[in-house]
């Protein structure tokens, strides 16, 4: 259980509220909170997961990270499109959980290094997600990293992808009815 967050009354009030944003840095614990957070809301989860497994280390992780969560939930792979894809597999879920964000976002780049293309993708499906939200009785769980506390990186396609994860960050902040800070497994919430 996470510490200070123990009142029922806090969860269950937090399933009328839509949608929470789960921000942090690498292994800052946003994904067990993240699903603490869901079993807390309800038993009835659509697991969203973004990343894809191209690489033998990516696959063990996927296999890892299904291991961990409860047999009950459903899972679906969606590494684009998220909105139209969730409303067509959101069956009878209470609760969507996307993690993450920033592979959705890594999913979309590609290998596109033009800013203006790759802007407009990103805001497109970020808008596609946010209006999804408003049409499903469902409340959101999304997870996403904070990349933008250190420096500037080198390379045109790192700073590309820091910018529009930090866009696309803010986009869904702003439609969030809460947000947590991860750090070393403590949340903060910050909204």
């Amino acid at each position: 259980m996470t510490p200070g967050f123990s009142a029922t009354s806090h969860w269950s009030s937090l399933l009328a509220k839509k949608c929470v944003l789960i921000l942090g840095g690498a292994r800052s614990g946003k994904s067990n909170f993240a699903q603490e957070l869901a079993k807390k809301l309800s038993g009835k989860v659509l697991f969203v997961a973004t990343g894809q497994a191209l690489d033998e280390e990516m696959k063990a992780r996927i296999e890892q990270h299904q291991k961990d969560r409860p047999k009950s939930w459903r899972t679906v792979e969606i590494p684009s499109d998220l909105g139209a894809q969730i409303e067509k597999h959101v069956g009878n879920a209470r609760v969507v959980l996307i993690d993450c964000l920033t592979l959705l976002v890594s999913n979309l780049l590609g290998d596109d290094s033009d800013y203006p293309r790759a802007e407009s993708k990103v805001i497109a499906e970020i808008n596609g997600l946010i209006a999804c939200m408003g049409k499903l009785d469902a409340s959101f769980i999304i997870v996403s990293n904070e990349v933008g506390l250190g420096i500037v990186p080198e390379n045109r396609t790192a700073r590309l992808y820091r910018d529009l994860l930090g866009k696309a960050n803010q986009l869904l902040a702003q439609h969030a009815s809460q947000a947590y800070f991860m750090v070393s497994g403590i949340p903060m919430k910050i909204k």
